[in-house]
């Protein structure tokens, strides 16, 4: 495999005078991210005129110069603040042509800033890794040097690196360029339907089934998350105290929790099934559609929007895209094959798998009678349907490649 980037996380521990010059760092590339957003929106206001990245990045030298705070930072990781601005605006304007809610960028205020950046190892920050990069430490331009905990992968080369703050403490986050291999103990071809009642059902044959159990994370989260909830809204109703800042912690801890859960289970999943398939087929999911709201408009309300909000909400539980994401690249570095299926073209779900009748199905429908009276699940006629698929393709493909040899040595 070519090489490619990859981002490797660790937690850092700084000491609490480290931890407090971080805070300040963080401020003030906060208070420039802000500044530079002011700046762009008066410019345009009062002589419509456009200040573009360069541009600010100019400007930047000059601050250093007048103001003492901004000399001790890094200058190129004050240049990486103001490109997630340039970029807020890049997407603000792509949105715009594209007809999608514009999403005009905003003001960062401290719990809504994550952190800073650095373009590249060696200039503001270097990090010394561990035997076989197991922990390591870290050492940031006039901070100093901290135990930092965590493991990658695949080895590599440190390209740049990101500096986060986040409700359990402050982590670093390297991109590291490296080669990454996996080994693949299976040769089989699989299809894959993914759903909500199940995370993933699996075909790799006739009436030859598997399943991956959904394992309702959001649900088991549910009471701790509400309660924290309840936790905040009581001090917010009067002034703002330190209560209410242990409080709004204490959610944000619970919310990252279960968004780490996620995390972990679906890297587990995906791994274990490139270890044991070469090729997987599966539908080419479009999250935001399986996602919309019901609510409709005020002429034309929408039906059933409290039970489409909670399928929603056990859809996005089981993060379909990040999920399909890691399964498609953990299949390159195991030299495997995902094959991406349109369900609008092919339609899985309707679809029956030995006659290759369509009939649509209601969502509620899950059971799938064969032509010879057989009952099987929805899903499983689904992935049986995406085997099918597979096979044929592959089947394709290899015919045109024996003519493609024929000709080859007719040649």
């Amino acid at each position: 495999m070519a090489l490619v980037m990859r981002r490797v996380t660790l937690k850092l521990y700084p000491s609490a005078t480290q931890a407090t010059e971080m805070e300040r760092v963080c401020d003030l590339h906060r208070a420039l991210y802000n500044a530079a957003l002011q700046e762009r929106i008066d410019a345009w206001r009062l002589s419509k005129t456009s200040i573009g990245y360069a541009a600010q990045c100019k400007s930047v030298t000059q601050i250093r110069r007048d103001d003492t705070a901004y000399l001790g930072l890094n200058a190129q990781s004050l240049q990486v603040t103001l490109k997630r601005l340039d970029m807020a605006f890049s997407h603000f304007f792509r949105r715009v042509k594209a007809g999608e809610t514009p999403g005009f960028p905003r003001y960062k205020g401290r719990d809504r800033f994550p952190g800073w950046g650095y373009k590249s190892h060696g200039d503001g920050f270097r990090f010394e890794p561990g035997a076989n990069w197991r922990h390591g430490r870290l050492r940031l331009s006039g901070i100093g040097t901290m135990r930092a905990r965590g493991e990658a992968r695949t080895p590599g080369r440190v390209v740049c690196a990101d500096i986060q703050r986040k409700a359990d403490g402050w982590f670093l986050s390297l991109v590291v360029e490296c080669e990454p291999h996996r080994e693949r103990m299976g040769d089989a071809i699989v299809g894959l339907d993914w759903g909500v009642e199940t995370m993933a059902t699996l075909c790799t044959g006739p009436m030859q089934f598997a399943e991956i159990e959904n394992d309702r994370l959001l649900a088991k989260a549910q009471d701790g998350l509400k309660a924290a909830q309840r936790a905040l809204s009581r001090p917010l109703r009067g002034k703002r105290s330190k209560r209410a800042a242990r409080a709004r912690k204490l959610l944000a801890k619970r919310s990252r929790k279960l968004a780490n859960r996620r995390k972990d289970r679906n890297h587990k999943t995906t791994a274990r099934l490139v270890r044991d398939h070469a090729v997987i087929i599966t539908e080419d999911l479009s999250v935001k559609n399986m996602t919309a709201s019901a609510k409709g408009t005020a002429e034309r309300p929408g039906k059933n929007v409290r039970q489409k909000a909670g399928l929603n909400r056990a859809i996005l539980d089981t993060a379909p895209g990040s999920w399909l994401s890691l399964l498609t690249s953990k299949a390159e570095e195991a030299a495997g094959r995902v094959i991406l299926v349109d369900p609008r073209k092919h339609r899985p779900s309707q679809t029956d798998p030995v006659s290759g009748a369509v009939r649509k199905k209601a969502l509620s429908e899950r059971t799938h009678i064969l032509p010879d009276g057989q009952v099987i699940g929805r899903d499983q006629a689904s992935a049986w349907v995406l085997w099918n698929i597979g096979q044929r393709i592959l089947g394709e493909e290899r015919a045109r490649s024996i003519v493609t040899e024929t000709f080859a040595r007719a040649a």
